[in-house]
């Protein structure tokens, strides 16, 4: 298969994922970057999603034949190999642009059959997700109380739970302090209204207006904010290293181990389905320890 026309429907993907499917930045970055790889595309990597597509000739943009199609394959299965050394979750993603881009072929009559089925992920064993003691985490304010947007990036991931992206582009046009609620504007452009304890808004109204954004008058940085995070797990002398995530995954732990249950946390996190909230389902050994102590029945009878 030419390159000019896997550039040509690798664009027009691209584009259809920015204008009709309202993909993240990360996203579009992400998925640009594995079909440069993948096709081995040099131009591809320094296309933008501004570009126009009358650019592309609409010969590049016809029927995919037969043969072309079992090339295509080929190539998407030689990219699976030249990623094998890398980590069971960063073969999967970028595996899983290939099958997203064989389907989205499919789906807009490019191609015949739908070739997405015929790439293999690699299955890999679930981890919990890493999440911090509630001891951990006093330590962890306490220890950036005199740095304001640290404390409040701190408090935006842990006290609401959001994501690291969200956090970073919050604006203050989505703050209302009399509801003490925060409009957040998820994955796949998703809007959801996020309920935050007043600590948060009490670090926000201390928060100096510099700009549209919280944090300026640009959004922060997501690689200034894992380095904030990381340097702040240092200050406050936790054993292991942390980032961003791992706040949203504590406060999520946090909220279910208090009782909160899967649906209320599923609307809190922004998360499409059940399915992706069931994996905070765990508790740590310690907590399990309190809780069988509490309540086992040869304990209660001990204390009769």
């Amino acid at each position: 298969m030419k390159a000019e026309k896997l550039f040509a429907l690798s664009s027009k993907y691209l584009n259809s994922l920015d204008i009709y499917k309202s993909s993240s930045p990360q996203t579009l970055r992400a998925y640009k970057t594995d079909l440069a790889q993948a096709f081995e595309l040099k131009e591809l990597k320094s296309w933008n999603f501004c570009n126009n597509q009358t650019t592309i000739k609409q010969s590049h943009l016809a029927q995919i034949s037969d043969n072309e199609a079992q090339d295509l394959l080929k190539i998407c299965r030689n990219a699976q190999s030249r990623w094998e050394n890398l980590s069971p979750a960063s073969r999967n993603r970028k595996s899983a642009c290939l099958k997203s881009f064989l389907k989205w072929l499919y789906e807009e009559g490019f191609i015949e059959k739908n070739l997405s089925h015929r790439l293999i992920l690699t299955k890999r064993q679930k981890k919990l997700p890493r999440f911090l003691s509630v001891d951990e985490i006093v330590a962890l304010l306490k220890s950036s109380h005199k740095d304001q947007n640290l404390h409040l990036l701190l408090l935006l991931l842990y006290g609401a739970g959001l994501r690291v992206s969200e956090a970073c582009e919050l604006k203050w046009s989505s703050v209302s302090f009399e509801q003490r609620a925060l409009k957040i504007l998820g994955k796949g452009q998703k809007e959801r209204l996020v309920i935050a304890p007043k600590h948060v808004f009490q670090s926000l109204r201390k928060q100096e207006k510099s700009g549209d954004y919280i944090f300026g008058e640009l959004p922060l940085c997501t690689s200034k904010a894992y380095q904030m995070v990381r340097k702040a797990g240092i200050k406050a002398q936790l054993i292991r290293p942390i980032h961003p995530h791992a706040l949203r995954h504590s406060f999520a732990t946090h909220l279910l181990t208090s009782g909160a249950n899967l649906r209320t946390l599923q609307e809190l996190l922004g998360h499409s389905s059940l399915q992706a909230t069931e994996k905070y389902l765990h508790l740590d050994i310690h907590e399990l320890a309190r809780t069988l102590e509490d309540l086992h029945p040869l304990t209660q009878k001990s204390k009769d």
